[in-house]
């Protein structure tokens, strides 16, 4: 069977695995993906970012067919230092169900979280793509702990993340802006974004969303500044200041991609005039053939 139209709803959880209205007759997780569908080989990635005021880091998997990869990177603020590694094998990232772990050189990551966090909604995306499909679960403002190595000193973490899940058979050649961030608004709730165009953005049923307190709200189209300066849209106006920014260039036998991930600060508004008090977080170019 074919997706016909988009479709965004609550991510399925152990209580409702299969929510009303979720498209059946597809491949979809939690069941396995065929390694080919429609003649596009299968991605898979997990994404988790934790953004805060002494340090921002990102820890991610991503599976291309058979291969794999896994980068992390910290920055440091207090430190004014940038730290990251990818690698086409392990690279010492181990990613398990609600914890994500790094330990490679002098550096270490240990970190843990709800994979169904109490109070935190979860969205679920799913797009068609010509007769194959793409699949998406997001998750902002999500509680994590745990502890950072680096640089000889030990840094506890008690935060928010942005956990991004993410599969399925998107097209050959998909380039996407996308941005994630957290932080409290002048109320003093707790905020979360995930914005994207270019993969996931159909105007009803997109992964965009803003999440405050943990309830989450579906944001409208939005646009992103060349220089990854700024996102808006009808109910969105964020203005980043870029600190310190990942790029990597693959030219691989099957593969290639050009990525740009800036972490910064943020400033401006999200859905319903909720105003940023802090905002910490990426945002991102990627262009991928794969």
């Amino acid at each position: 069977m074919t997706l016909v139209r988009p479709y965004r709803g609550p991510a399925p959880t152990a209580a409702e695995p299969q929510p009303p209205g979720r498209p059946s007759g597809i491949a979809l997780p939690p069941d396995r993906l065929p390694l080919v569908h429609a003649g596009r080989v299968r991605k898979r990635w997990r994404y988790v970012g934790v953004y805060g005021p002494e340090l921002s880091l990102c820890v991610g998997v991503v599976r291309i067919g058979l291969a794999r990869q896994a980068f992390w990177a910290i920055w440091d603020r207090a430190g004014g230092r940038l730290h990251e590694r990818t690698s086409l094998v392990g690279g010492g990232v181990t990613s398990s169900p609600g914890r994500v772990r790094v330990r490679r050189g002098g550096v270490e990551i240990d970190l843990a979280f709800d994979e169904d966090p109490p109070g935190v909604d979860g969205i679920e995306t799913v797009t068609p793509y010509g007769a194959g499909h793409a699949w998406t679960v997001k998750r902002a403002s999500v509680p994590v702990t745990g502890r950072v190595r680096v640089d000889g000193r030990d840094v506890p973490i008690d935060g928010l993340a942005v956990i991004d899940d993410s599969g399925g058979y998107p097209p050959r050649h998909t380039t996407w802006r996308w941005s994630a961030g957290v932080g409290r608004d002048e109320a003093g709730r707790t905020v979360g974004w995930n914005l994207v165009a270019g993969i996931h953005d159909d105007a009803d049923a997109s992964e965009r969303s803003a999440w405050i307190d943990g309830t989450a709200v579906h944001a409208a189209p939005v646009r992103f500044a060349d220089d990854l300066s700024a996102v808006t849209g009808d109910d969105v106006d964020l203005r980043f200041t870029a600190e310190a920014t990942r790029r990597r260039d693959e030219r691989l036998l099957v593969v290639r991609s050009h990525y740009v991930q800036p972490f910064g600060t943020f400033t401006g508004t999200l859905p319903g005039g909720v105003r940023l008090a802090e905002g910490y977080g990426v945002m991102e170019h990627h262009d991928a053939h794969w």
